[in-house]
C-alpha cells in the first residue's frame, strides 16, 4: 500500500544574501496548491520534409510556486524576500540567488537550486468569499536534485 499524504511537508528557502541561513516554510493556504511543480517540458518536435520525426534537448527553468497563509511568518519572510528582489526607481535590488529544498514526509528531497524570484504580492487582495487571498510566490531555477525515501 502507498502512503501518499504529504502532512508533514517543509521547505528551506535560502536566498544568499537576504536570507543566507534560511527560514523554513509550513504555513502553506488550504485553498491553493501549497507547493506546486508543474510538468517540464524536456523535449522538442517537429517533423522533416519526408515525414521523419526529429527531437532535441529543451532545456528549460523549473517555475515552482509557493502558496502560504497571508499575514503568517513565513508569507512575510517571502513578502521581505519578494521586496529586497523587487526592482523600482532609487531602489537597491537585492539579486539573490535563491535554493529552495523540500522535504517530504516519506524522508525524500527535492533541492532547487540557482534560482530567482519571478513574482509575488506587493499587498494583501482579498477574495470575494470574503477572506484574504492566499499568497503566491513563484521562482525560476536552473537545477534540480532528487533524493528517494529510504
Amino acid at each position: 500500500m502507498q502512503d501518499i499524504s504529504a502532512t508533514g511537508i517543509s521547505l528551506l528557502v535560502k536566498a544568499d544574501k537576504t536570507f543566507p541561513n534560511g527560514f523554513t516554510v509550513t504555513q502553506f493556504a488550504d485553498d491553493a496548491d501549497p507547493f506546486d511543480l508543474p510538468s517540464l517540458g524536456i523535449a522538442a518536435t517537429a517533423m522533416n520534409i519526408n515525414g521523419g520525426l526529429v527531437t532535441w534537448s529543451a532545456p528549460q527553468p523549473i517555475n515552482p510556486t509557493l502558496n502560504v497563509i497571508p499575514g503568517s511568518e513565513d508569507d512575510n519572510n517571502l513578502a521581505t524576500l519578494f521586496e529586497a528582489n523587487r526592482a523600482a526607481a532609487g531602489k537597491t535590488v537585492a539579486r539573490d540567488i535563491i535554493t529552495i529544498v523540500a522535504t517530504y514526509p516519506d524522508g525524500s528531497t527535492v533541492t532547487l537550486s540557482n534560482g530567482k524570484m519571478t513574482s509575488g504580492f506587493p499587498g494583501k487582495s482579498i477574495a470575494s468569499a470574503g477572506r484574504m487571498k492566499s499568497k503566491a510566490y513563484s521562482f525560476m531555477f536552473q537545477d534540480l536534485a532528487l533524493t528517494r525515501a529510504q
